[in-house]
């Protein structure tokens, strides 16, 4: 078994500790940071890997390692001998599977450089942990497994290593002691992989052969691989260069923070995500791109002469500008673009499969806005790189999409920076996260198309009719009466001289919607359809009835947001499914139960009932509709939806 140099010996071995340690400190203080990532197929020995890394360099607490020996006794897989995986599968379901599940992170450093390790999951279902361990690396170490070969979880974990913009590729042919060191096994497989690696824009590959177990060319060259002269895995770390791309590119500071101790000082604080800037330099604010120049550049150490990307800072400007969290402060000669239509590449990570047209939260550095997402334009087949058609991303499902926000946003293409083109989009109301995605461009109608001004407007079009516009929203299951109640709210209005239009779920579907079915996804479409046309039809002045089950909490609650000026009244149809399977005359519920129909409301797809609507009718009980419906007008009218415009 290979043992540590002294070069790279545990550092609280260094004599300066004792002599001198401010000196010591500094040392370290200065030394680069590499962030690094290993990856491959299952059991091809990456938390083996990085066990031997934190175990030769002496990052490995007493204790630790009384525990890895009791634990590799007891647990382990190397017959007794220490299991260095077990430093890294600090889970107990890995401990007992032998797989790594989670995203583990470790530190550990040389004489020359300082190294954060992600240890990410090698199995397909853990697709999104391992996009999560890249996110932010600077190189990708891709275990092979010298028995196996190139297989296709390696060529995924390289389409994500590429797709995430990682560039420097480490190729670990491991397990080579197996194989009695074979040179001809090595070279077959580095060819193998450089020229899948070429297809993917993966140039820049380092191959070196090893035994994580044995330690044959970890730390130095192993003499059972005289044959191999290239570095040894830790002589590349140290030494290869990472060029910070952000630091040599424009100026960007997302604004995390408005500053105001006191009426004297107003300070804009972020972490810079790209470029250098100085006091005096011309910067530009977006979205609004009012622009100034810098007055002071405020640490908590003292202001700096200069400031570069990855500090924290707060700047002063020479002007009084409206400047919020979100906005991004930009080098003026370079600014980003603004848009809120986009492509991007999406890595969907939640059980709940995507819903075109739903919408979701967007967090883009400091800023948050609505995102609505298209159908996607393709998924990628990532064991083929096929372009594939697809209606909606599953779990671990890689797609490029079209995005709507519901307002612009500064951003750059993910491939220029990835602070500000890359994002999450969260679950709205649970506030999961959802998916993860890399901004390509900015749509060309994002520019293009612009909101027509008309001279007669919703409210002149309103008082014409001499009423408010609104949109009363029956929801509920079927069979809850919710078209019969509407159906009678509109003629009593009718009949009281009010101009209304009723938008019955069934109508729509022999028309507008007839192309839609009753998946999840075709039942978020068909609701964000009839949401712009009772958008149209409220800008007309109308008070529109819309009936339909819309069974899911965020499309109603989008249809509230996208009505503008109109009135939102949410009334909540209620009954229990045992009454309205017994009302139903169409038979519908009856084939449900039987299978004949999928996807049916309340009997295999949720109905997601309203947690606080306008209006909660018990249709279930004694009332008749038309006393139902009586309850609705009176309260229109107590909430001032049936008075006079102002």
């Amino acid at each position: 078994m290979t043992h540590p140099t002294p070069e790279s010996a545990d550092l609280a071995t260094d004599p300066l500790v004792a002599t001198d340690i401010e000196e010591y400190l500094r040392r370290h203080e200065r030394k680069t940071m590499l962030r690094f990532i290993t990856c491959g197929s299952v059991d091809d020995g990456k938390s083996t890997l990085i066990g031997r890394l934190l175990y030769d360099s002496k990052m490995v607490f007493s204790d630790h390692l009384a525990e890895l020996e009791r634990d590799s006794r007891t647990v382990g897989t190397q017959g007794g001998e220490l299991d260095f995986a077990l430093l890294v599968d600090g889970l107990a379901a890995e401990r007992e599977q032998g797989i790594t599940i989670d995203v583990a992170y470790r530190f550990f450093a040389t004489e020359r450089r300082k190294f954060i390790v992600a240890d990410t999951p090698g199995h397909e279902q853990y697709t999104r942990n391992m996009v999560t361990g890249a996110s932010t690396a600077d190189l990708a170490v891709i275990l092979v497994d010298a028995r196996k070969g190139v297989l296709t979880q390696t060529r995924r974990h390289s389409y994500l290593v590429s797709l995430l913009g990682i560039r420097h590729i480490v190729l670990a042919v491991n397990k080579l002691d197996l194989l009695d060191y074979s040179r001809e096994r090595f070279a077959e497989i580095d060819a193998e992989y450089r020229d899948f690696a070429a297809s993917i824009g993966l140039n820049n590959v380092v191959a070196v052969p090893m035994s994580a177990l044995r330690g044959d060319n970890i730390l130095q060259p192993s003499p059972n691989t005289p044959w191999y002269t290239g570095p040894s895995l830790i002589g590349h770390l140290e030494t290869v260069a990472i060029t910070d791309d952000r630091a040599a590119g424009p100026f960007r500071l997302p604004v995390q923070w408005v500053n105001r101790p006191n009426l004297d000082f107003r300070g804009f604080a972020g972490q810079i995500a790209g470029g250098t800037l100085r006091p005096g330099d011309r910067v530009r604010v977006l979205p609004s791109g009012r622009e100034s120049s810098v007055a002071r550049i405020v640490t908590a150490d003292g202001d700096l002469d200069a400031a570069v990307a990855d500090q924290s800072v707060t700047l002063t400007l020479t002007d009084e500008i409206d400047i919020s969290r979100g906005d991004v402060i930009a080098a003026a000669e370079a600014a980003p673009a603004v848009a809120d239509q986009f492509e991007a590449h999406l890595v969907w990570m939640s059980e709940e499969p995507m819903l075109p047209g739903r919408t979701y939260l967007l967090k883009l550095g400091t800023a948050t806005a609505v995102a609505q997402v298209a159908q996607p334009k393709y998924a990628v087949n990532v064991n083929t790189l096929e372009r594939t058609a697809a209606r909606t991303l599953a779990l671990n499902e890689i797609g490029v999409v079209t995005l709507h926000l519901d307002r612009p946003i500064p951003f750059d293409p993910y491939a220029d920076n990835r602070d500000t083109g890359g994002f999450i989009l969260l679950d709205r109301f649970t506030q999961d996260t959802v998916a993860a995605g890399m901004l390509r461009f900015a749509l060309r109608r994002a520019h293009n198309i612009h909101w027509q001004s008309v001279e007669v407007d919703q409210q002149a079009r309103a008082r014409s009719k001499g009423q408010r516009p609104a949109v009363v929203w029956f929801t509920g299951l079927s069979g809850a009466g919710k078209s019969t109640i509407a159906n009678l709210v509109e003629k009593r209005l009718h009949e009281q001289g009010f101009h209304t239009y009723l938008l019955d779920g069934d109508n729509v579907r022999h028309g507008l919607n007839a192309d839609l079915g009753f998946t999840d996804a075709d039942r978020v479409e068909n609701i964000r359809r009839v949401v712009e046309v009772a958008r149209l039809l409220s800008d007309a002045g109308l008070i529109v009835l819309a009936s339909f089950i819309a069974p899911f909490r965020a499309e109603r609650a989008r249809a509230r947001e996208r009505l503008g000026g109109a009135t939102f009244f949410e009334v909540h149809v209620d009954a229990p499914l045992a009454v309205v399977e017994a009302r139903d005359r169409k038979g519908l519920y009856a084939k449900a139960r039987r299978g004949e129909l999928v996807n049916f409301t309340g009997i295999d797809s949720p109905y997601e009932p309203p947690a606080a609507p306008e209006v909660h009718l018990d249709s279930g009980g004694t009332r008749t509709p038309q006393e139902l419906a009586d309850s609705v007008i009176a309260a229109l009218r107590e909430a001032g939806v049936l008075q006079p415009p102002q």
